[in-house]
């Protein structure tokens, strides 16, 4: 038998499809999965395909041409840790391990360093697209030494989703800078999603259209502007009949979203930085309330609001909501793109924020329209600290102001909970401000505290002596 291209540890959906798109690209591909049946159950339904299975890791080394490449499709945590333990007696030095699940990055830094001083390599790569993508082209983000990224860009450029012939791949930076820029991406999906959830229910609520004219309306949204993965799947969603009741399947599922934690990572990771991410941490927080079903009836049932029902010309408050999402959705984009600016920074990745755009553009789950307009500003100015900085973006910005204002001030005095689309406008007010009230709470701790202030007036920093008029001196 030929020895493999490449061989891939977990044979689970993802993994699965990921094997099928590097054999269709014309790799043979070496495949070991914990339970063997597994393994041989894959093979027998696909016969024709370049695949060698391996029923022990030992066999799964021996079967790899070099320098040896493997690939990790298992679960984030202990048994990534427990897989490259098992693997690290059987490679040679320069052999490559690739993890390509949801890791947490600390993890992956953490692995990286101790692959690198075992003689090995190693690469963290973020891979977005879902069973779809990981079958038909993904958006992948591999992070580590370069020179392991060198030995599968040939392989990662096959596979990967193409947009204009241009693969939606690239070395992302070094050690966990893969899994770090993955890590925001699916913050950023956490935030959209939520929008996109918010302006249905606006719709639903307020206006009271059904799925039939929702599907019609994201249908409408994504030949424009809107134009994105997210808002072409939701309009789909809304087409979809349950076969038990005959109401749209969306009518009959529960209203709690679960989460696997990258968007809560995000937002920690964001704190420990100092980088704002409210819409973000606004959309993980309203998974978590989701969640609150049971107190959530019961507060139904007490507490009361106003009603729901808008009585607004409905076409143009469905334009006003359109405009409003766009708007919401580049604060979205700017607050995880500067969360990214700060971590290439903080974590020394020298992260080229154009590129990462251009990656996103196809294959992952946050492609957008958009983001050709975000890679040209960060390809116009690779140091733009916040998007909304960018010439093109302040113009967006402009000319769609007064609609999210016009959408949360709507929900507000209907009782519709909007907590994305309300911190994503505090955000870009709080952002176009030239004077916060932060001054008043550094009075406070420097009354409280002697936490000190500096001045607008002149530099150095103060204390003053608050229960003793003007008694104010200068460190």
């Amino acid at each position: 038998m030929a020895k493999a291209d490449i061989g891939l540890i977990g044979l689970a959906v993802m993994g699965q499809n990921l094997v099928l798109n590097m054999a269709r690209n014309g790799y043979r591909v070496a495949i070991y999965n914990r339970t063997t049946q597994t393994m041989r159950d894959f093979l027998a339904t696909h016969p024709d395909q370049e695949l060698n299975g391996a029923e022990t890791l030992e066999d799964l080394v021996a079967g790899l041409s070099r320098p040896r490449k493997i690939m990790l499709m298992v679960k984030a945590g202990q048994p990534v840790d427990a897989v490259i333990d098992q693997l690290k007696p059987l490679l040679d030095p320069d052999d490559l391990i690739i993890d390509g699940g949801n890791s947490h990055f600390k993890d992956t830094e953490r692995r990286s360093q101790e692959l690198d001083q075992s003689g090995l390599r190693y690469l963290g790569t973020g891979i977005s697209g879902g069973e779809e993508g990981a079958l038909w082209g993904p958006s992948i983000m591999p992070g580590g030494q370069e020179e392991a990224w060198e030995l599968v860009e040939p392989i990662f450029e096959a596979v990967a989703a193409k947009v204009n012939g241009d693969p939606c791949v690239t070395y992302i930076g070094p050690r966990g800078a893969g899994h770090y820029v993955k890590m925001v991406h699916n913050g950023i999906e956490y935030g959209d999603m939520q929008l996109i959830a918010e302006a249905y229910d606006i719709m639903q609520r307020g206006l009271g259209l059904k799925a039939p004219a929702l599907h019609e309306v994201f249908a409408e949204w994504n030949k424009g502007k809107l134009e994105s993965y997210l808002i072409e799947i939701t309009s789909d969603i809304f087409t979809h009949i349950d076969d038990e009741t005959g109401m749209p399947l969306v009518d009959v599922i529960l209203d709690q979203a679960e989460q696997k934690g990258t968007g809560k990572w995000t937002s920690q990771d964001a704190l420990d930085l100092g980088v704002p991410m409210p819409t973000i941490t606004a959309a993980v927080e309203a998974r978590i309330l989701s969640a609150y079903k049971e107190e959530r009836i019961a507060g139904s049932a007490v507490l009361s609001g106003p009603k729901a029902a808008m009585d607004v010309d409905e076409k143009a408050m469905i334009e006003t909501l359109r405009d409003a999402l766009y708007e919401a959705r580049i604060a979205v984009y700017a607050q995880g793109m500067a969360l990214l600016n700060a971590a290439s920074h903080e974590y020394q990745y020298k992260l080229q924020y154009g590129d990462i755009a251009r990656i996103w553009r196809g294959g992952c789950i946050i492609r957008a329209r958009l983001l050709e307009d975000i890679r040209s500003a960060f390809s116009r100015n690779p140091g733009l600290p916040n998007l909304l900085l960018a010439p093109a973006m302040q113009e967006i910005v402009d000319q769609h102001r007064g609609a999210l204002r016009q959408i949360v001030q709507a929900a507000v005095e209907h009782g519709i909970p909007v907590p994305a689309m309300s911190s994503a406008l505090t955000y870009l007010d709080g952002y176009r401000t030239f004077r916060l009230p932060a001054n008043l709470i550094q009075a406070q701790r420097d009354y409280f505290g002697a936490h000190t202030y500096r001045r607008t007036d002149r530099a150095g920093v103060f204390h003053t002596q608050w229960t003793s008029p003007d008694a104010e001196t200068s460190d």
